[in-house]
Formats: structure tokens, sequence, C-alpha cells
């Protein structure tokens, strides 16, 4: 059962899902909390993200995240800035040919390639002006097809600096978030019972990991996983074995949030259990964005399907864990 696609196609969506328990522990609260602003910059042109000034306060002094804000990865130009440097433009073959610079065709391609990627390393020594590189990217980007996004961005400084997105694009509007949180009481819910390898044994059966992940889409879609058999051209019953909680909380929390504000609320579900707990098992999902031009790593992301890109941990109370990773069909495999 593959999870909601669509909440999170513009936005990264993590899903926190605590059983037995009617409050989020006040660790994961403040992490959420410290998630920090991103932006969305309106109708800035590509090139001035090239700019000397601009790579020198942001790419190379720190981890800046940036990506183009509704643009569909099956039909639009798409953009993406990696925290390495690498600025990756996938775009359609119009868009390609008059552009002129050096790219490869998606790999998703058919007979004919109808869309390309193009790479540019932002924080190579030589890709500054007056070299034949940087020159022939500007013009391209500046006066052969100038080519304008909404973009998300968030800058994670390495040093300490005081630079300023807001005030360096001021003459265009940007605008600034915070993550939203939100929270959701289940109450009596079939669950499968999940243990980890120090508790199972003949008396103590554990659903397998590819039954749980099942069953949390359904959670989070809010599918009843009750039905009876007749009642449906297709049904969907929880895993075996399972039992019912009284109770579990789903946390949600959705924005541009970067690789280091999840591990802060990784690193506070792991002390959890520190204290005993009823719940034997907590997991939190991430789920990517559906127009993201890459996956994992530096993977290209498939566009024929629905854009799925998430991974998923499970955190047992004896320090065991899983970890599900997951892409569409037409994406390259995690790591």
């Amino acid at each position: 059962m593959l999870h909601n696609v669509e909440k999170c196609a513009r936005h990264l969506v993590v899903s926190i899902l605590i059983p037995e328990c009617g409050v989020i522990p006040p660790g994961v609260t403040a992490a959420c909390r410290n998630l920090g602003e991103y932006y969305l910059v309106k109708q800035l042109p590509l090139h001035r993200m090239l700019e000397p000034d601009f790579i020198n306060k942001f790419v190379k002094q720190g981890f800046l995240y940036v990506l183009s804000y509704n643009t569909r990865i099956d039909q639009d130009n798409c953009i993406a800035l990696l925290p390495i440097g690498k600025l990756i433009l996938s775009v359609d073959k119009d868009t390609y040919e008059e552009l002129g610079l050096e790219g490869q065709p998606s790999v998703y391609s058919h007979k004919s390639a109808m869309r390309y990627n193009i790479t540019v390393h932002m924080r190579d020594a030589t890709f500054v002006p007056g070299e034949k590189r940087y020159n022939r990217v500007i013009w391209a980007l500046k006066e052969k097809k100038p080519l304008k996004f909404d973009f998300l961005m968030k800058w994670h400084s390495s040093g300490g600096q005081d630079a300023n997105l807001v005030s360096y694009f001021k003459e265009y509007e940007c605008k600034v978030y915070q993550p939203t949180v939100s929270t959701r009481i289940l109450k009596d819910i079939d669950s499968p019972v999940l243990l980890g390898k120090e508790l199972k044994g003949k008396d103590n059966e554990s659903c397998s990991s590819q039954e749980f992940l099942d069953w949390l889409g359904a959670v989070f879609n809010d599918i009843d996983c009750n039905n009876q058999a007749d009642s449906f051209l297709s049904t969907y019953c929880c895993p075996w074995p399972s039992t019912v909680l009284d109770k579990a909380c789903l946390y949600t929390i959705s924005g541009f949030i970067i690789p280091e504000g999840i591990n802060q609320i990784l690193e506070q579900l792991r002390l959890y259990f520190e204290e005993p707990k009823l719940a034997q098992w907590i997991s939190m999902t991430v789920h990517g964005f559906a127009d993201s031009p890459v996956s994992w790593g530096e993977d290209e992301h498939g566009y024929h399907k629905g854009g799925e890109n998430l991974y998923n941990f499970v955190l047992f109370s004896n320090r065991d864990y899983w970890l599900h990773m997951a892409v569409g069909a037409h994406s390259a495999c995690p790591p």
C-alpha cells in the first residue's frame, strides 16, 4: 500500500506514530520547534544563484538546500541545489536544446529522449567568472534561455556566519515559513504485533516488516483496517498477529526540513525508551518530495509513476530497529 503522495508533493512530511501514547514527548516537541525557518523566493531568475557573491556566501559557507516549487517532474523544468554544491537541472527536450549546455538524457527515456539532466558543480574551483564553463552557463541561463522559478530554500551555516537569504534577495518576494505540526490521537485501532529480535520466539510472534509498512500506509491515509471480506470488492485487514491499541499518537511535521533537523528528531525518539513504556516500538516515516529531480543521493528521480520517495524507522524498546527505504518503480534503488 502506498503512502499518501499527494500530501507530500509540495513539502517534506515527517510522520511519527507512538502506540499507547496520548502526548508527544517534550524532547521531540522541542526538536520540532527548533527546525528553523525556510524560505519561498518567488520568480527568482536561476542565474542569480550562480553569482560569485551568492556562491561564496551561501554555497561554499555552509549547506544550502534549494528546490523549485510547484514544478512537476513529469511535465515542467525542475531544479534542485544539493548541499554539496551541485545544481541539478531536469529539463524538457526543448529547453535543453535552447540552453545548449552539456547534459545527459534521462535514464528513464525510451527510444527518444524527452528529458535531460544538466549538472553544474558550483563549488568547483574553476567555476568562476572568466573560466569557459562558468561563462557558458551564465550566458545560457541569463541571455540565451532565462529561467525563473519559485524556490524553496534552507541554509544551514557551517561556521556561524550571519548571511541572510531574505536580505540577499530583497528585490524579490520572499516569504518566511516555519514547519507546521499537527497531532491526531487514534483510539481503539487494530495494530500488528511487532517485536525486536531478542523478544521473538515460539510463543512471541511478530508480523513482517513489509506487512507493517503496508499497515502504516493505511493508518496515515485513515483507512479502516477492520473490513469484512463480503463488504467490498477489495479489502485490507490488519496483519496477523495483531492487537488493539487503546490509543496512539500520530504526530506530523511538514515543511522544507533538512537532514540535520530529521536527525535531531530521530535522536529524541531514540531516548523515548530510556524509561519503561507500554509500547514496544515507535515509528518515524519521512515522505520525500514527489517532484524532486533526485531521490536517494544524487540518483535521478523517476517521473513515470507517482513519485514515491520515502524511508521509515521502527525503533524497538530493546534498541533494535528496522529501516525501510522505498522509491517508485521508475527510480534507482536506495543504497
